[in-house]
């Protein structure tokens, strides 16, 4: 049996390479149609053949691949829609975060919160909800799973503006409950976790081996690598530890778990955007977040370096390298799981992004959350949760509250209510300064921005 999957901003090559390489090793019981869609032309000819030539010295007969920059060409038949799209690319982002850092704001990131993840939010909701509109005419029972950011702002804009059964998925959870079961010394696939919160913003609250509880035994293990305070003064004193005793970084967030009780996913260099109370003027340990700390620069240049590779790559004459065909973290790296839970309807848990709707009851009902839910023949079923500490869901009410507003401003293009989501932030109090930057963020991104 055949299966089709679309596959949206295929330019991102990471992205691409990876679900390629997992479709090759786990197609599931079925054969692939893959259709790569981006609007760069020239990127997508490179990206069919960088496919192709994958498929090829593979011999991965059970994958067939086809690319075209219009996605109504793509949708018809379609069984699974993956979005990756960032509109504008890493120059629109890059305006996301070097505007804000005028006025004093310094992200590592600007993907997801504060004025670049919001700014972010204003050119990718429209856009998205474009998609929807064609998904929903074109073929309507397809399976819709965005990994695109603003994660939680995009969700609820479709949600609350067209009622769309898409599902958000990110590895940054699973790759946290990954990293304390390796620091353990647990076997992966006996580490369990429960966690609730928003994307990029989640708290690992409870946490077993074997079905006991696995806290005296992570509490042991990190007073055995740090005898000092967490809170130190620099990011040096931090990584003094005992020799043969592994490195941890993430001192926020590992702080944050010794005093609260739960692991804040997936680490300092994005939740650092949420909880900014600690971190004036982007001081981080000594450093300036997005500066020396979790370099912003350094993530695009990464990013571009890692494009023109693959461009080089799928345009240069002779095979792959064997690089290509290594297992590749990665947002990608469940993607198939996933799908073939759902197809075999095998009930495994997983950390996806969905509205509330009741399952966490102290959150609110509408809002999209990261949260455990079910893979089931019928797509995700969200597992109740009735013990989320009221102490954390007060951080994840907080950054609700600004996304609700900003997704307003987002759907309505209203100005007055982007002003309002950045000041609720509390990033600078200057209502004139956050009206300038607001201006200036809107004008650098004018070519994105219909509603406006």
């Amino acid at each position: 049996m055949k299966k089709k999957m679309v596959l949206l901003g295929a330019g991102s090559a990471m992205f691409t390479q990876g679900l390629v390489l997992d479709l090759i090793k786990n197609p599931g019981k079925y054969t692939w149609e893959l259709v790569l869609v981006d609007i760069d032309e020239d990127v997508l000819t490179s990206m069919v053949k960088l496919v192709k030539k994958m498929i090829e010295a593979k011999q991965a007969d059970h994958i067939e691949v086809w690319g075209t920059s219009n996605r109504c060409e793509a949708f018809p038949g379609t069984d699974y829609i993956v979005s990756t799209i960032g509109v504008g690319g890493r120059r629109a982002w890059e305006q996301d975060v070097y505007i804000p850092r005028k006025y004093g704001i310094f992200q590592p990131v600007g993907d997801t919160a504060m004025p670049g993840g919001i700014s972010r939010a204003m050119r990718m909701i429209p856009a998205m909800l474009d998609i929807v509109d064609d998904a929903i005419k074109l073929c309507p029972s397809a399976r819709f799973f965005n990994y695109s950011n603003p994660m939680a702002m995009i969700c609820r804009a479709i949600y609350k503006a067209r009622n769309y059964p898409l599902t958000g998925l990110c590895i940054g959870v699973p790759a946290s409950e990954w990293e304390i079961a390796d620091l353990c010394g647990f076997e992966r696939d006996k580490f369990t976790a429960i966690s609730v919160g928003v994307n990029h913003l989640s708290f690992i609250y409870k946490m077993y081996y074997n079905g006991e509880d696995a806290k005296p035994i992570l509490n042991k293990k990190l007073d055995e690598i740090y005898t000092g305070d967490f809170d130190s003064t620099t990011l040096d004193k931090f990584y003094e530890q005992k020799e043969d005793i592994v490195k941890l970084g993430d001192p926020f967030a590992w702080s944050f778990y010794k005093t609260m009780g739960a692991l804040p996913a997936p680490g300092d260099r994005h939740i650092s955007e949420f909880i900014t109370e600690h971190f004036p003027a982007g001081a981080y340990y000594g450093k300036t977040l997005g500066i020396d700390a979790y370099s912003f620069e350094s993530t695009i240049k990464f990013g571009d370096d890692i494009h023109k590779t693959m461009m080089d790559a799928a345009n240069a004459p002779g095979p792959l390298g064997d690089e290509y065909f290594e297992h590749a973290h990665g947002e990608q790296e469940l993607l198939m799981e996933i799908i073939n839970a759902i197809e075999t309807d095998s009930r495994k848990v997983y950390s996806v992004n969905l509205p509330n709707r009741g399952a966490v009851s102290n959150l609110p009902y509408d809002a999209v959350l990261e949260m455990p839910a079910v893979a089931t023949a019928d797509g995700f079923c969200p597992i109740q949760i009735r013990d989320f500490p009221d102490t954390l869901a007060a951080y994840i009410h907080r950054a609700l509250n600004i996304f609700e507003l900003s997704v307003e401003a987002a759907l309505s293009g209203n100005r007055s209510q982007l002003v309002e989501s950045i000041l609720m932030g509390g990033y600078i109090s200057d209502r004139q300064a956050v009206f300038n930057m607001t201006e200036e963020l809107l004008m650098a991104q004018k070519d994105y921005l219909p509603q406006f």
